[in-house]
């Protein structure tokens, strides 16, 4: 799928693999809808925290970080 515009509404359906980023130079927010409910609450807190705080995960601390939360990269 291409890029997102302000308003729009992506679906993911449940098991699809899905990625997103900012690819421009101002800054984005979005709103990110489970539902059923999981409990993805911490992964994105500990995110906000490592980014707030200026930290540097070295590669093995990103993928600990990952396996913790059922996180995969594509």
């Amino acid at each position: 799928m291409g890029g997102g515009r302000p308003g729009d509404f992506i679906y993911i359906p449940e098991g699809g693999i899905h990625a997103f980023g900012n690819e421009s130079d101002g800054a984005a927010a979005m709103l990110i809808l489970f539902a059923p409910g999981v409990a993805r609450e911490r992964y994105f807190e500990e995110l906000a925290e490592i980014g707030n705080s200026g930290r540097h995960l070295t590669p093995e601390e990103w993928t600990e970080l990952y396996a913790r939360h059922d996180q995969f990269m594509v």
